[in-house]
């Protein structure tokens, strides 16, 4: 005769058993890795995931890519001109992306869309919810990489964790040899929905002050040097040089040069920071001329460093000199 607790252990082994070949037990979701995938994850999960294909450039959605290839072998050895999509891609213009602002009487351009327009964006893209999103840009240096972290960013400030970037971009996938489509873009309307607007992502002209006042953030520049320095600037940045206190982190130091980009591993990112003397686990604010650099400086510290008080200064320079508030620069005479 068995014994009751053995009768109670094998009703349960069955009623485990039923749930999970029973058609109506739910499927669990599935998940991004972290924040950045490869290629071989996303070409295992294509048909799973929303592949959001963000460019400057819509047109080239459509092209064919250029390649270089080995004479003997027939192996793709460069990418010319990366071109075309990834099969299933949901197009989104970069410039789409960014909007117009007015605050204190300042109109600003390239600024972060309010919950609503960003939404619909991602709808009519064709953005799907309860899938993951990950996010390809051409993969083609630091500039277009930052493309990709900024819309991560965007997403995330709306809630949005089921997502990554493509690492390498789509030229990492066409120098694999991987299918290429240059089909038209034709996506349903998706269904995609905000799920939150997390205000502490986001700096403010006020929080910068306050940073620069009493050094509660360090500043993080991630413009090139020769912005920095102010030997030149932008014509939408109405002031040389950089906000005062802030130091210099070249977005061209977070990913590799040649070939497809990639982001550099965490530990050669915490290293290069330290050696221009900023901390990687202290509050900071990422700043640039509009907010595009920096968000490649919040992703890395924020993102693949774990550091969790870190903010992205939305309109960075160009907010920041239209409001005539202090800058420091090199003088050259």
């Amino acid at each position: 005769m068995r014994r009751p607790h053995v009768i109670a252990s094998l009703f349960a082994g069955l009623v485990v058993a039923l749930v999970a070949v029973s058609p109506s037990a739910p499927a669990r979701a599935l998940e991004v890795p972290g924040p950045l995938v490869e290629t071989d994850w996303l070409a295992a999960h294509l048909g799973e995931v929303n592949v959001l294909d963000v460019r400057v450039n819509p047109k080239g959605f459509t092209a064919k890519p250029i390649v270089r290839k080995d004479k003997k072998t027939g192996k793709i050895i460069a990418v010319a001109r990366p071109a075309g999509h990834i099969p299933g891609a949901l197009l989104v213009p970069y410039k789409q992306m960014r909007a117009k602002k007015v605050i204190a009487g300042n109109r600003l351009k390239g600024m972060l869309p309010d919950k609503a327009t960003f939404e619909a964006l991602l709808q009519k893209a064709g953005v799907k919810a309860g899938r993951p999103i990950v996010i390809v840009t051409l993969g083609t240096g630091p500039g277009d990489m930052t493309v990709a972290t900024r819309a991560y960013w965007q997403l995330k400030y709306y809630g949005e964790d089921n997502v990554a970037i493509l690492n390498g971009g789509l030229s990492q996938w066409i120098l694999e040899g991987r299918p290429i489509s240059t089909d038209a873009p034709q996506a349903a309307k998706g269904d995609w929905t905000a799920k939150a607007e997390r205000k502490e992502l986001l700096a403010t002209s006020e929080d910068v002050a306050k940073a620069v006042a009493d050094k509660s953030a360090q500043l993080v520049d991630n413009r090139s040097l020769a912005e920095y320095l102010g030997v030149w600037h932008k014509s939408y940045v109405y002031a040389p040089g950089h906000i005062p206190g802030a130091k210099p982190f070249p977005n061209e130091l977070m990913v590799t040069r040649g070939g497809a980009s990639k982001f550099l591993p965490a530990p050669r990112l915490r290293k290069l920071l330290e050696e221009m003397g900023i901390k990687p686990g202290a509050p900071t604010i990422a700043y640039c001329n509009s907010g595009h650099l920096a968000s490649g400086g919040w992703f890395i510290q924020h993102e693949l460093l774990g550091n969790k008080a870190v903010k992205l200064y939305d309109g960075s320079m160009h907010q920041w000199t239209l409001e005539k508030r202090p800058t420091t620069a090199l003088k050259l005479e």
